[in-house]
């Protein structure tokens, strides 16, 4: 299990975070506190607003209202550069390495970009590269073009490229889609051990052994609108969510599988 979170002083503050487009409300009035060290689920149907509201967080978006605030910085029209470089980096639903370049050169760029970007010679962010490979179990496809990659690699890469910007927090959009068994496996002990550096997650996910598994906390979205938050068992029993996301099936399934 991740590090005990600290009670009293959040890393991440969401107060009220709405997103409109023209007359849809993608995200309306969400409120959460992430504590260092924690790894909290962010789950809910398609098309509820998880992939918005990271990129609010992110700077992608801007929020028609509401403040973000990060070690008490209020991360507000702030652009995406500028937010990475405070520590926060995140992965993408759908991953597209810069397939015309090697996989070593690919988190190279993320070690460029990220909060520990503006210190680092180029000889040292490919240094930094060699150690994220490794630890994410790819430093031997260093050499290969990224698009070589199987989905499960290209996951990784995406992790790594994120780990390399030395992110404080890691906002995780799905990095189990398109994967099976043993590989989903082997993710979720990748997220642990990543978590184990001290780095503070949000984890976007449908694969619910993941969430069940890793997750300290979850908040559930349905239509844009937060409708629930606790502990996951506790959360997979909420009525309001079995409805509008889990159904009663699997409820049960994930039951029996946690008892």
């Amino acid at each position: 299990m991740s590090a005990e979170r600290t009670p009293s002083i959040p890393l991440l503050q969401v107060r009220d975070a709405t997103k409109q487009y023209a007359g849809v409300m993608a995200v309306q009035n969400i409120s959460f506190d992430l504590y260092p060290g924690e790894i909290v689920g962010l789950i809910g149907p398609n098309g509820a607003g998880k992939t918005t509201l990271i990129n609010l967080i992110t700077g992608t978006a801007v929020p028609t209202r509401g403040t973000i605030h990060f070690e008490g910085m209020r991360l507000n029209g702030l652009k995406p550069h500028t937010i990475s470089q405070k520590g926060i980096a995140r992965t993408f639903q759908i991953v597209r390495p810069f397939e015309n370049l090697t996989v070593l050169e690919n988190v190279a760029v993320g070690a460029m970009f990220g909060a520990g970007g503006r210190k680092r010679s180029v000889r040292e962010a490919f240094c930094k590269a060699e150690t994220v490979l490794d630890f994410v179990q790819l430093g031997g496809r260093q050499g290969d073009p990224a698009d070589s990659l199987t989905i499960a690699g290209r996951k990784r890469l995406e992790l790594a490229k994120a780990l390399a910007m030395e992110p404080k927090l890691l906002l995780l959009d799905e990095v189990m889609a398109g994967l099976h068994g043993a590989e989903i496996d082997a993710a979720t002990d990748l997220i642990r051990a990543i978590n184990q550096l001290g780095i503070t997650i949000l984890v976007v996910e449908h694969v619910m052994k993941v969430i069940m598994s890793v997750c300290q906390r979850l908040n559930v979205l349905d239509h844009g609108k937060k409708i629930a938050e606790g502990a996951p068992q506790e959360v997979t029993n909420n009525p309001a969510v079995i409805e509008a996301y889990l159904g009663k099936p699997r409820v049960r399934k994930v039951d029996q599988a946690h008892p």
